[in-house]
């Protein structure tokens, strides 16, 4: 266990947002973690948050209380079947290095999410999904520390209550209470290509690549490429990945908007729902590629926010605003941020 003190978190928000904390505390075990919290965690200064690459935040303002960062970074294959193994990952992996590891090793089922930002305990509580993937889908169980008494829990995938970029760690009873300590994935040990989203049956047949030969490691490699191409590295320029999240509208309200834009994209849920693409929405806001100050939509994926240098929290918060008041303007859609604002 480190702990620091009134340290810049430059380097936990993707973002690229110099805030500092009052304090920050990093943990290699789950022993570690849970000793802390009942040693000395009450005496930190509060609130308590939990922070992996940062990948999901926008701090709006100095951050007044303690902030863990976990380096738990075992992997333990807790069962094997013939046909799939469970493999019980440390929550301080960078989640696209499991994803490689995992190839490594020939587990699969996590490819299409890979370059996608984050570590591994942030996937289990954004429900992190990409190509259309989720983790969610792949999770067995999520096993914390509580952060008021220090004693170990396991909640079962059931129990997570996972839905579109939702999990119940998200939930108001139980945000800030629990640090993801590891994370139980059910992958597969035959690969089984999910390729009808986003462009990648189009991209294979571009490549001359036969669905019958595809690997996984071309796969990942295909999707690698599409995401470097659509979203701009936030080592390079400060940003956390899709801002929005893609809205899911009534049938009636779809069909409404279908009229005056008959080449919408779309997906339907079932029969009483479709998910629109925000990116799409925004785009035809007008939006796409324009500045408010330092913060700008990008200008070949206009669902990323960027920092064009030195803008603030609440620079990119005010661009925010901005989209969604002319997206419910032009649409009556309310698009909600992904990305969750500290202050």
């Amino acid at each position: 266990m480190i702990i620091f003190h009134d340290i810049s978190l430059l380097n936990y928000n993707t973002f690229g947002i110099d805030v500092k904390a009052k304090a920050l505390i990093t943990y290699d075990s789950s022993k570690e973690l849970a000793d802390m919290v009942s040693k000395c965690l009450p005496d930190m200064p509060q609130p308590v948050m939990h922070v992996g690459e940062g990948s999901n935040l926008l701090f709006m303002n100095d951050f007044g209380g303690s902030v863990l960062v976990s380096k738990i970074k075992d992997v333990e294959v807790i069962r094997e079947a013939e046909e799939n193994v469970t493999v019980r990952v440390g929550s301080g992996w960078v989640m696209d290095d499991f994803i490689s590891y995992s190839l490594s090793r020939n587990w699969y089922g996590l490819e299409n999410l890979s370059l996608i930002p984050g570590q591994v305990g942030a996937s289990a509580v954004q429900n992190v999904g990409a190509y259309g993937v989720e983790a969610g889908d792949r999770i067995v169980a999520v096993n914390c520390i509580s952060l008021v008494d220090g004693s170990e829990c396991s909640f079962a995938h059931d129990e997570c209550d996972y839905s579109y970029r939702h999990s119940i760690f998200k939930e108001p009873v139980f945000a800030g209470k629990y640090a993801v300590v590891s994370v139980d994935y059910l992958l597969d040990k035959h690969f089984t290509p999910q390729i009808n989203y986003g462009g990648i049956s189009q991209r294979l047949a571009s490549e001359g690549i036969a669905i019958e030969t595809l690997t996984a490691q071309q796969l990942r490699d295909i999707i690698i490429d599409i995401r470097r191409e659509k979203l701009p590295d936030p080592k390079v320029i400060g940003n956390a990945g899709s801002f929005f999240m893609n809205p899911i509208v009534g049938y009636a309200l779809f069909e409404q908007i279908r009229t005056k834009y008959p080449q919408i994209p779309h997906y339907f849920i079932d029969q009483d729902n479709v998910k629109i693409p925000a990116a799409w929405l925004i785009e035809q806001c007008g939006w796409k590629g324009k500045s408010l100050g330092n913060a700008a939509v990008h200008q070949q994926q206009p669902l990323v926010l960027i920092n064009k240098g030195n803008a603030s929290g609440h620079d990119i918060k005010c661009l925010s605003d901005r989209i969604q008041h002319d997206v419910f303007e032009k649409f009556s859609i309310i698009i909600t941020p992904e990305v969750n604002f500290i202050y």
